[in-house]
């Protein structure tokens, strides 16, 4: 429906439904990407913990990334069958679940077993994300916008240097993968599919 058939109402809740789609996806990949970039930081903490080489670990990172078809795939599916809204919240509930559980790993098959897992929740945030943000937001505005989505990335790397320089010394690294995983589930009431 046209802009202009819209009462003043309807325009300030669609606007509030286009933000807030936004805003979602933006905090969805930033936290997805402070989860990566949190293994990559105490990867050597880890590797200690574990008896394991930093090699070993750096394979969990591999792992990950080569997973996150799988997420896409799935998640995408989901997304195209029932909407946008209800597979990214699963999708977050999903990779927090796992980024709380690594906290908790008892040992480096474990470990790997969830990286594996997170890459699959990594690779539904993006597209399904970014497909609730870009439908929900005007047309003239995508552009530009989509690339602020892409900062998120940026931003929870920058999270993730933050954690390492509080959380790490204080706490250790299972610490950093607990406070990752404690976040809410977004995307309330956005008004895209």
């Amino acid at each position: 429906m046209s802009s202009m058939f819209l009462s003043p109402a309807e325009i300030l809740e669609k606007r509030r439904n286009q933000r807030n789609a936004l805003i979602a996806c933006f905090l969805g990949w930033s936290l997805d990407a402070f989860d990566f970039f949190v293994v990559v930081m105490v990867l050597t903490e880890i590797a200690k913990d574990f008896n394991r080489s930093n090699a070993d670990i750096a394979l969990t990172l591999s792992v990950t990334l080569a997973f996150r078809p799988v997420g896409a795939f799935v998640f995408g599916l989901m997304a195209d069958r029932y909407g946008r809204r209800v597979p990214l919240m699963v999708d977050v509930v999903f990779y927090s679940v796992i980024e709380i559980a690594s906290g908790f790993a008892p040992n480096y098959t474990t470990f790997l077993i969830l990286r594996a897992l997170f890459g699959i929740g990594m690779g539904g945030e993006w597209g399904v994300g970014a497909s609730l943000a870009m439908e929900a937001v005007p047309p003239r505005w995508r552009g530009i916008l989509s690339g602020v989505l892409q900062e998120g990335y940026a931003v929870g790397y920058l999270l993730a240097s933050c954690a390492y320089f509080f959380v790490l010394p204080h706490f250790g690294w299972r610490a950093m993968f607990l406070s990752a995983g404690c976040r809410p589930c977004w995307p309330g009431s956005s008004g895209a599919r």
